[in-house]
């Protein structure tokens, strides 16, 4: 049996195992990549190795360790009560100043995991103090980073736009930006209703003026339209005092000015937000080591042995050409609207446990040959690829997916695991036939 089909097979039995067995996914993932590398694919251990997503690793601890310690001292509730006074209270427009924020970031410049580094734990504790579904804010954040992600400055949108324009294509940087926006605005949207959005209009929240605590961080008013039941975030007769702020420790002015570090050591400067966050972390931890002893164990380790394993296995199918592999069984099939089709299956699949940067770029130039004929709209193909292969990076194998994993407040993290996968797993059925039927089938770009 071929290399690509064992570790095709291989990837099946780890998802058929993890899904009936209590058995973390990553560690089923590591024995695979050990078993089928080595014996399969022909791969020494050393190389297996050099797949391990170091990178993605530090990221996650950094983040995670950092904004634990921002949790610890208050900081976090610091900045959610800040954002709800930016929005009035109104609990509904909170999920949409995320995806705002975080489309900006990358818009302007930034890595799309970059910013839902910094983006997300704000966003998820927002979403645990009031109620509001971790499934709908962690994924708003993700939906925001992807729908500004091709901006002509962005690191998407200089890479697809640099790939076409090399190969001869028809260019259209604005339609490929604006493609991808509106594209996850309208998913933004659906998400929106479909998790609860609609119970949140009419909900007001006010900051408390009381010292902090693990239980005091805002109150609901109510307004015209609340759902009935208890307030979220405190009882029925606790009193408010909207004017009355809490003073600020020296340990949260510490922390935001490290945060303020991090966004723009790894924003403006591009220094890896890992290393920055670590750093940023230890130096805070060294201002008050007592409080913070416990900050190391609040990092997600469940999570990061669960990327790392799963992605460890995907280098050595990247290595058994397995890619390569299908990909050129598409293209031998010689009709220009089902290879459009199938190239962004490709790119969706591939993409929920890979580079999305480095798929777009294999995915486009896989369907070169076919657009030079002009059969097909160029344009609409190179949007249809670019949407297909990012909207699936709500994975939680892709960095924004882990990212929101390990940052979730207040969740069972298993049935959060779920819950991610179940829709990364509609995002990657339905999202490539919908960027197909939108950009390519009308022929209208």
């Amino acid at each position: 049996m071929s290399p690509e089909i064992v570790t095709i097979l291989a990837l099946v039995a780890i998802f058929a195992i993890a899904t009936f067995l209590p058995i973390n996914m990553g560690a089923l993932a590591f024995v695979a990549a050990f078993v089928v590398g080595t014996l399969s694919v022909g791969l020494s251990t050393d190389d297996i190795l050099g797949g391990f997503p170091a990178g993605l690793v530090l990221t996650l601890i950094g983040v995670t360790y950092l904004f634990a310690i921002a949790q610890n001292n208050g900081t976090v509730d610091l900045l959610v009560r800040g954002a709800v006074r930016m929005v009035g209270g109104h609990v509904a427009a909170i999920p949409w100043i995320m995806f705002l924020v975080t489309a900006l970031l990358t818009a302007i410049g930034a890595l799309s995991p970059a910013a839902v580094a910094i983006i997300a734990p704000i966003a998820l504790t927002f979403a645990a103090r009031h109620g509001i579904s971790p499934l709908l804010m962690g994924m708003m954040v993700i939906h925001g980073a992807q729908g500004g992600g091709f901006s002509p400055i962005s690191v998407y949108g200089v890479t697809v736009n640099r790939i076409v324009e090399d190969a001869g294509l028809p260019s259209n940087p604005l339609a490929v930006f604006l493609g991808a926006l509106v594209f996850n605005i309208a998913i933004a949207l659906v998400l929106f209703f479909v998790l609860g959005g609609r119970q949140l209009i009419g909900r007001k929240v006010a900051a408390e003026g009381v010292p902090h605590t693990e239980h005091a961080h805002g109150t609901l008013v109510r307004g015209h339209g609340a759902a009935p039941g208890p307030a979220v975030g405190g009882d029925d007769d606790e009193h408010v005092h909207p004017d009355r702020p809490q003073p600020v420790t020296l340990d949260q002015v510490l922390t935001l000015v490290g945060l303020l570090t991090v966004a723009v050591l790894a924003l403006v400067f591009d220094l890896d937000i890992g290393f920055v966050a670590i750093t940023v972390a230890v130096v805070l931890a060294l201002f008050s080591a007592q409080q913070h002893k416990g900050a190391v164990a609040q990092i997600s380790w469940s999570t990061i042995l669960l990327i790392a394993g799963v992605l460890t296995f995907v280098f050595v199918l990247e290595e058994a050409g397995t890619i390569d592999y299908v990909g050129d069984a598409v293209i031998g099939l010689g009709v220009p609207l089902l290879i459009a089709l199938l190239l962004a299956y490709i790119g969706g699949v591939v993409s929920a446990f890979a580079s999305s940067t480095a798929i777009i770029g294999v995915a486009i130039l896989l369907a070169v040959p076919f657009l030079e004929s002009g059969a097909i709209s160029a344009v609409g193909v190179v949007v249809a690829l670019s949407v297909a292969s990012t909207i699936v990076d709500v994975s939680p194998f892709s960095t924004n997916g882990a990212l929101v994993l390990a940052n979730a407040q207040d969740v069972d993290r298993d049935r959060f695991y779920k819950q991610i996968l179940g829709y990364a797993g509609i995002v990657v059925a339905v999202g490539p036939l919908l960027a197909w039927l939108v950009f390519v089938v009308p022929g209208w770009l």
